[in-house]
């Protein structure tokens, strides 16, 4: 998206800290972004969301990958520049979008 960064990521080991991981990421790619750009890159808070048992990674990727659909950035998630995927084949995964809906977007009842 073009001002702000949906990311899914999975620990690996029972040590893995996303707070520090966030700190790095944010580290590096601000530091890179300073040598082309004055300006900040990014706000100092985020927010996160921690899957439940319930959740499927899957899903949740794929809700990723049609945001840019959702906010007609393109036709198709394969279209826009800065997608994909290191470890599922999103492509395949993601010729339908998901059902799945972020919690805080969903409908709250009368």
């Amino acid at each position: 998206m073009p001002d702000h960064l949906h990311l899914l990521a999975e620990g690996t080991h029972a040590q893995a800290n996303l707070l520090e991981f966030i700190r790095l990421f944010k580290q590096r790619t601000s530091f890179e972004f300073r040598k082309s750009s004055p300006n900040r890159l990014w706000e100092k808070s985020y927010y996160d969301y921690v899957l439940r048992p319930s959740d499927s990674i899957e899903a949740v990727a794929c809700y990723i990958w049609w945001n840019p659909v959702r906010k007609h950035l393109c036709a198709r998630p394969k279209d826009y520049p800065f997608t994909g995927s290191q470890t599922i084949d999103w492509m395949k995964l993601s010729a339908v979008p998901s059902d799945w809906t972020a919690p805080w977007k969903a409908a709250v009842p009368a």
